[in-house]
């Protein structure tokens, strides 16, 4: 969410002609993350985020749209995309396909604990369950293909410690990937990135019991369809690791698996391949920030992400993990 297509007052009074929305009160951009230009953008009727697409294009872009306003009407906390004065869902802004959407309330809990983890990975259960009607269907874009792909472009940049472990687990995943364990996970859309930053908590009403609860979760544009194990794994990876050592909190991922399998028990097939799993969602982000690292774009505020986190992760997951707690699982 840098901003690499900067947008002045007049390009945003032409964009705001083409919706309901009011007259514009503030309008700023976002510094975090680096995949789109993301703006604040409060109105006199309330508050959105605009957002250019850098690489996401016309043809790509309904999916994500689209699924966003599938979830929010099956009352899961998501951006809701806000329809044009055409009906359209977006539009061109500098040549570039771009839309508004709703701003969730609350704020990132960058230190979760244990009462977080529950809240996430329930919502995620719910989340996957919701989306089972969805019927367009987009692939991830940075599963196997994109990491094969990718490899050869990173490989001259690292040690050579480094390059065995992104050749030999690419080795690996594309072995299970072919397996018919891996055929058999159940699956449909998944967000797909959904990290601390990309989910809102706000503080609860004292009379319902909790301290804390979710606002939502946004930033679907690297959602695709998937193994839905797969998002669980790459959640997991974030919500309930040791930031230092890459190591997993026990007392965290236990509250989040069980949390979601409270709403969709894993099957046999995903119980035996939780490590596997959790590999991949580590090595596709090493993949990434990686990639982002040392062939960066140009952009106003990018800050690309450490690649030897995700990299000590997968260290990590490759010297073992706890199984999955099969008790609840279904036959």
């Amino acid at each position: 969410m840098a901003v690499f297509t900067a947008v002045n007052e007049t390009d945003l009074a032409h964009w705001l002609r083409h919706y309901r929305l009011g007259e514009p009160v503030d309008f700023r951009g976002i510094p975090s993350g680096i995949e789109n230009s993301n703006f604040f953008l409060t109105t006199t009727r309330g508050a959105y985020v605009l957002t250019v697409f850098e690489k996401l294009t016309a043809e790509q872009l309904p999916f994500y749209l689209e699924l966003m306003r599938h979830l929010a009407k099956h009352q899961v906390p998501v951006p809701d995309p806000v329809p044009r004065n055409d009906g359209a869902l977006f539009g061109l802004l500098h040549g570039k396909p771009a839309a508004i959407v709703t701003k969730l309330p609350g704020a990132p809990e960058l230190a979760p604990g244990v009462e977080h983890c529950h809240e996430v990975g329930q919502m995620l259960a719910r989340m996957h369950l919701a989306g089972r009607d969805f019927t367009p269907n987009l692939p991830n874009l940075r599963s196997l293909p994109w990491w094969q792909e990718t490899a050869p472009q990173v490989l001259p940049f690292l040690s050579e410690a480094q390059r065995d472990l992104l050749e030999s687990e690419l080795a690996h995943q594309s072995a299970f990937f072919a397996s018919d364990d891996y055929a058999a996970l159940p699956g449909g859309p998944c967000h797909c990135d959904l990290f601390r930053d990309n989910v809102l908590f706000h503080p609860a009403q004292p009379s319902a019991g909790h301290t804390v609860r979710l606002g939502g979760f946004f930033d679907f544009y690297f959602a695709g369809c998937d193994k839905w194990l797969f998002d669980v794994a790459v959640t997991v990876n974030d919500w309930c690791v040791d930031l230092a050592t890459g190591r997993l909190d026990a007392q965290r991922s236990d509250a989040l698996l069980r949390a979601y399998q409270s709403v969709r028990p894993f099957t046999k097939e995903e119980s035996r391949h939780w490590t596997d799993m959790l590999r991949a969602g580590a090595y596709r982000f090493w993949m990434s920030r990686l990639y982002d690292f040392y062939l960066p774009r140009e952009a106003e505020m990018l800050k690309p992400h450490d690649p030897t986190h995700f990299e000590r992760i997968l260290r990590e997951r490759l010297a073992g993990v706890a199984p999955l707690d099969a008790s609840n699982s279904c036959n």
